[in-house]
């Protein structure tokens, strides 16, 4: 275990460069100059090309593409001076630069979206299993009868829908005519756990009940062939009961690929909810990242791109971990 938690490590590590130097790239040989959207803000639209000249300077573009990434990386571990126009700001490690928008410090920037994004996942991704993998479970004991069809048939309907659309919906009718969710909003959960919790009660609704049409199926599925298995026939024989069979036996085999699908999407929703966060007005790090790629903010892009590698790379080792408690015949080596 010790050894592959380490390969895992050292591989996600190297991943997480690769991807973040890769965004650095896109922008760095992009169209869009950054210099020259900074310069614009700078100058009330009067950017000359002496003033487009010294802000590509201070932003070091004029040096070695792996010169400057190389800075950026080393202010993950040590303080930076940022220097912008005629202007020096000091950043303290960890330092993912100076957003280009307002000179504020991208880290406190995170620091105050990242627990909105991270109350979003966390609601909506419980009820993804909890919803999903209940009626998936209903569904595959009530193989071939109406009630299966029926669940399976709307959870098609259902998911065939865009999510935006839903999610608007949802928010002009529940929230904006009706009021019987009026105060959506983020409440840090320490400072006021109800507000916390009824200010994203409809996010985590509309996300839950939409993502879990996809884990029903997962899980119906899944459920169906487990049920089908020597073991499980064998138990049965054995004259254990039912429920125990299917709990116990069953769910815990047909949970592994299940388990393989929430890890990445639990990653991808802490990366960033842009539509929900967008809609709904939340001020998460998905939509923060979106309005900085308008921007050409890179400093703000290569944070909510490192979030991303770093969240993927971190759930994959979680479900790689799982499949070993969940499922007896995967071992880690």
């Amino acid at each position: 275990m010790f050894s592959f938690l380490i390969k895992r490590i050292l591989s996600g590590a190297l991943i997480v460069v690769l991807v973040s130097l890769l965004v650095f790239t896109l922008f760095w040989y992009g169209p869009k100059s950054p210099a020259l959207e900074l310069c614009r803000r700078d100058t009330n639209n009067r950017c000359t090309p002496e003033k487009l000249v010294q802000f590509e300077e201070n932003l070091g573009y004029n040096n070695p593409m792996l010169s400057e990434y190389g800075t950026w990386a080393k202010g993950l571990v040590s303080d930076r001076t940022i220097t912008i126009g005629t202007a020096s700001y000091e950043c303290p490690a960890p330092c993912l630069g100076l957003s280009y928008r307002d000179r504020s410090l991208v880290t406190d920037q995170l620091k105050q979206k990242f627990p909105v994004t991270l109350s979003i996942a966390v609601g909506a991704s419980a009820l993804y299993l909890l919803i999903g993998v209940t009626v998936g479970v209903l569904a595959a004991r009530k193989r071939g009868t109406v009630s299966d069809k029926v669940l399976v048939a709307s959870t098609l309907v259902f998911s065939s829908i865009p999510y935006y659309l839903v999610a608007l919906i949802s928010f002009l009718v529940l929230t904006l005519s009706t009021s019987i969710f009026p105060d959506v909003r983020y409440v840090p959960l320490f400072e006021n756990p109800a507000a916390w919790f009824s200010g994203l009660l409809l996010v985590w609704l509309v996300m839950g009940l939409y993502g879990a049409t996809s884990y029903t199926r997962y899980s119906r599925g899944s459920m169906v062939e487990a049920l089908s298995e020597d073991y499980v026939r064998t138990a049965k024989a054995k004259g254990l009961k039912t429920r125990k069979v299917v709990i116990r036996h069953a769910l815990r085999s047909a949970m592994v690929p299940v388990i393989t699908i929430f890890g990445l999407d639990v990653a991808f929703l802490l990366s960033g909810t842009v539509f929900t966060e967008k809609i709904f007005s939340l001020e998460g790090i998905g939509k923060w990242g979106i309005d900085a790629v308008y921007i050409s903010d890179l400093p703000v892009v290569q944070a909510t791109t490192l979030v991303l590698a770093v969240s993927v790379v971190v759930m994959n080792i979680i479900v790689d971990i799982f499949y070993s408690w969940l499922d007896p015949r995967v071992r880690l080596s």
